[in-house]
């Protein structure tokens, strides 16, 4: 009856532990720590050192009737994957994670998304077992101190090489921490070796059998003298478990159960999976002192209940806190395993300053929303105040990463609090979702320029002057937009030279545009009747002086580059419908003042990549002098604030755009722009962006670029830091209240869903508005871009002239026939040319033979005479002759109607030319 009863009482005992186990609330946290984490097994041990902090008095524990809480360390392979876990009853879990923190100041913690183990399980086979020590729990199994390699290693290389579709394997490390009372066990251990006792290890039944053999043992040995024993020498292997012993008990204790679960699709192979895991566990094994055995295997699937709740009912098996970390801590360096989820990069704690949006302030207009902290489970919603986007706000990070979502949320925050702003996106997708989330009241407010509406085209003239101080500034922008359009290799100082005159005589003509620039170059008339309107000194002198003096053939290897490159630009239907017209329909400044929104969709895939990069160039820049005029009010604080977001900058970046990050705060202007790569920006860009730039976000980047800006977030962050952060986890760098704050890292807030769309309203008043439709734009452009006046007449033989396009290019020499420039009179007050100093011919400058007027009048009057009656098609004379034709020209005006006498640009090579017999001519007055 005696042993019924204890029966009873000791099921009842477990089954009201059991129950207490599966009531406790409880969480299931995750583990992450970066590839260069460098705390090894001593910081484990450390660990749990400090947890044992959770042990309950034993009154306290009798009193309540409750039962010492346990903490489930584990392992789980799934999918490929290898995740660190720690299971922890609710009311421990902020305990701890400061510990674990505490020794792993890099480690990321976050709750599961959901319990692993509570999964409906689809494999047919599940095996399990536990792991058991071989003898008596005071003696120590081998620990971490004895490894030249990290024992983790060999167990997450067992892991790593389970299959990726259908199997796993969980292992579980419950620890409950025990009081110094089992010091005494290993007290009496060590004295019974020491009295010839021998080691007492094993279960109860094996030990009863020890006890009455030495019982039996000690009544037939004889009396030593003086009626004592004498005391027994003891072996090496006897003084070696001694000393271990008192060594493993110096240090806390817990009492532990190793549960493993394999799950797969086939028996054999779960038990041979089974046995290579029990296998590496086997590395604590010493054959002198203690070790690890799998006992309780099974095929039942009602394990999984004991797993799933981490049911830990009885008293394990005792293991110090040393014992404890070489079987479960978190790797490092050293552990090269594959599969390892590792965290993506380490995080960093927020300035105490931080502008937060929660509670009283989550609704406060001066902050704009976009982040959420991450460090160590803190998550709080964050912004920059206002005042601050003035410093403006730089953005890198590679495809996908987050660099639009971001933008978004600060546009969002300026529709919401009315404020006005403008949007220049390369994509589309931007500009489209941002439309998304404008309300019905601020549908007026709205212009959206969409060049691929080509129905309903915008009026927008890069060269329309609204303050005729602005003349040389707009002149400048416009030909730094086409510079970097075309590239510095095909760009000469003869170019720029030319157009920088043609574009400032343009400038004083009512209604001028950049289709005009052809005109100007091109037709005489026209050109004379610009130069009516031009008070400028410098500029007439150009003109009237240098360019009248300069040869027909001169003239026209100067003036074709500048065709080839406008031409190129203004060909394009799409763009000339919306350049063309010459009054803009939307007014920037206006915008600006008065807080409205701009949002220009140059989407590549729609209007291609040179156009959008052209429009979005001209718009950055009218927006730069649109602010720059803010000048004519006089208090800062009357400039009302507007924002400019611009993603993919670089598109549109010329190297003026150092002068409006380093300006643009005192006109009101709020820059936040966005790229990829550094490599992407001109050197003088990037040093006014790094320069410049008060707040610096960066998602993801490539190896190359990572050094470098690491160096903007130093000593929080390293470069490896910068390279593997997930989607929308970014590094920031910010100023707070005018001040630099150290670098931390974030994630972006996700987008509220869009209430109600208004974006086919949007649509609806721009065109409405600020668009006319096709058919009426390309009549008035029709009307301006008529043929040249001189052109109107037919062409005679004796005023055709050689039109060299191609640069350098050489028309055939005759000996009797080549006709030879006029000798051209002084100039008396023109500036200064870039033809004046050296020229090389690959960037179209003529000879010096072709520069020098000839002083053989005589020649001159023969080759004349010789040349007259021959026809531009002729073999000799001053038309093409074998082999003489440019490599690139300019068809010749005809008298088709108007919309086809635009010049196009074609590119012939030479034997080309020369096989077809075309003829490249052109009257230039």
């Amino acid at each position: 009856m005696p042993i019924v009863g204890v029966l009873v009482f000791l099921s009842y005992r477990n089954y009201k532990r059991a129950s207490q186990i599966e009531q406790t609330e409880s969480v299931l946290l995750v583990l992450e720590i970066p590839k260069a984490n460098e705390k090894q097994e001593l910081a484990a041990e450390q660990l749990f050192a400090s947890l044992h902090g959770i042990l309950r008095d034993k009154k306290e524990l009798v009193m309540s009737g409750g039962l010492q809480e346990h903490i489930s360390f584990e392992i789980a392979a799934i999918g490929k994957h290898i995740r660190f876990y720690v299971w922890v009853p609710k009311h421990l879990q902020n305990f701890l994670e400061g510990q674990i923190y505490a020794q792993y100041p890099t480690v990321q913690i976050h709750r599961a998304d959901e319990d692993y183990a509570r999964r409906e399980v689809e494999q047919p086979v599940v095996f399990s077992g536990e792991l058991v020590l071989t003898d008596n729990e005071v003696l120590p199994i081998k620990t971490f101190q004895s490894f030249e390699v990290d024992p983790l290693a060999g167990i997450t290389a067992t892991l790593a090489k389970l299959d990726q579709s259908n199997e796993e394997m969980w292992i579980q490390v419950m620890a409950r921490p025990i009081a110094d009372d089992w010091h005494r066990r290993a007290s009496r251990y060590v004295s019974s070796v020491k009295n010839g006792g021998g080691a007492f290890g094993g279960d109860l039944l094996s030990n009863l059998g020890i006890y009455l053999l030495k019982a039996i043992e000690a009544l037939w040995q004889p009396p030593q003298e003086n009626g004592t024993s004498a005391p027994k020498e003891l072996s090496e292997r006897e003084k070696t478990r001694i000393s271990e012993v008192e060594k493993k008990s110096t240090k806390l204790g817990y009492q532990v159960k190793i549960r493993m679960v394999y799950l797969g699709t086939d028996q054999v192979a779960a038990r041979q999976q089974m046995q290579a895991i029990v296998g590496t566990f086997k590395q604590f094994n010493s054959t002198n002192l203690n070790g690890f055995t799998m006992k309780k295997s099974s095929y039942s699937r009602d394990v999984l209940a004991e797993y799933v709740a981490r049911l830990f009912i009885d008293k394990g098996y005792i293991l110090n806190i040393e014992e404890l970390a070489s079987v479960f801590h978190l790797p490092h360096t050293n552990v090269e395993t594959p599969n390892i989820v590792w965290a993506s990069s380490k995080t960093a704690e927020p300035p105490s300053k931080l502008p937060i949006v929660t509670g009283e302030q989550a609704h406060d207009q001066e902050i704009s929303a976009f982040g959420l902290t991450n460090f160590r489970g803190i998550n709080h919603q964050f912004g920059l105040y206002r005042s601050d986007r003035g410093r403006h706000v730089y953005v890198i990070g590679q495809t996908g990463a987050g660099k639009s979502g971001l933008l978004e949320l600060f546009a969002l925050s300026d529709v919401f609090y009315n404020q006005g702003y403008a949007i220049i996106d390369p994509h589309g997708d931007f500009a489209v979702n941002n439309m998304r989330f404008i309300p019905p009241h601020r549908i007026k407010d709205v212009v959206y320029f969409n060049p691929a509406d080509t129905a309903f085209p915008i009026g927008f003239n890069p060269m329309e002057v609204t303050d005729p101080a602005m003349r040389n500034n707009i002149s400048s922008e416009i030909i730094g937009v086409l510079q970097r359009m075309f590239g510095e290799t095909s760009w000469g100082p003869r170019l720029e030279y030319i157009l920088r005159y043609t574009i400032l005589a343009l400038l004083y003509y009512p209604n001028s545009t950049m289709l005009d620039i052809t005109r100007m170059l091109t037709d005489k008339k026209f050109r004379e009747e610009v130069l009516t309107h031009v008070d400028d000194t410098v500029v007439l002198n150009f003109w009237r002086i240098e360019f009248a003096s300069w040869n027909d053939k001169f003239a026209s290897e100067a003036v074709a580059p500048v065709l080839n490159k406008v031409g190129a630009f203004t060909a394009n239907p799409i763009i000339r419908n919306i350049i063309g017209q010459p009054k803009s329909t939307f007014n920037i400044r206006e915008i600006m003042d008065e807080g409205k929104i701009l949002i220009v969709n140059l989407s590549k895939g729609l209007i291609g990549e040179d156009n959008a990069s052209i429009l979005g160039s001209f718009i950055v820049t009218k927006i730069q002098l649109a602010a720059m005029s803010r000048s004519d009010i006089p208090n800062i604080e009357d400039r009302r604030p507007f924002y400019l977001y611009v993603d993919e900058f670089q598109n549109f970046a010329t190297n003026s755009f150092a002068t409006i990050l380093s300006e643009a705060r005192k006109y009101g202007l709020n820059l936040t722009v966005a790229n990829q790569y550094v490599s992407q920006m001109s050197d003088t860009v990037r040093d006014a962006v790094f320069g410049n730039v008060g707040t610096m976000i960066t998602f993801r980047i490539s190896a190359d670029d990572a050094p470098l800006l690491a160096k903007q977030f130093e000593p929080q962050f390293e470069a490896a830091d910068l390279l593997q952060m997930h989607n929308r986890h970014f590094v920031i760098s910010m100023v707070i209240k005018g001040e630099k704050a150290p670098g931390f890292s974030a994630t972006t807030l996700t987008l509220p869903p869009a209430q109600t769309d208004y974006s086919l309203n949007i649509i609806e008043n721009t065109r409405k508005n600020f668009a006319s439709e096709r058919a009426g734009v390309e009549e008035a452009i029709r009307k301006i871009i008529a043929p040249p006046s001189n052109l109107q007449k037919p062409q005679s033989s004796n005023m055709a002239k050689q039109w060299p396009i191609a640069n350098g290019a050489k028309p055939a020499q005759n000996n009797r026939d080549q006709q030879r420039p006029k000798p051209a009179p002084q100039p008396q007050a023109a500036p200064a040319t870039p033809e004046q100093a050296p020229q090389h011919p690959q960037q179209g400058q003529p000879s010096d033979q072709q520069q020098q007027p000839s002083a053989n009048g005589s020649k001159r009057r023969r080759s004349r005479s010789r040349s007259r009656g021959r026809g531009p098609g002729s073999s000799t004379g001053g038309g093409n002759t074998g082999g003489s034709t440019p490599s690139s020209a300019a068809p010749q005006l005809s008298h088709a109607p108007a919309q086809q006498q635009r010049p196009a640009v074609t590119t012939i090579k030479p034997r080309e030319a020369a096989a077809t017999g075309a003829s490249n001519e052109l009257r230039l007055r």
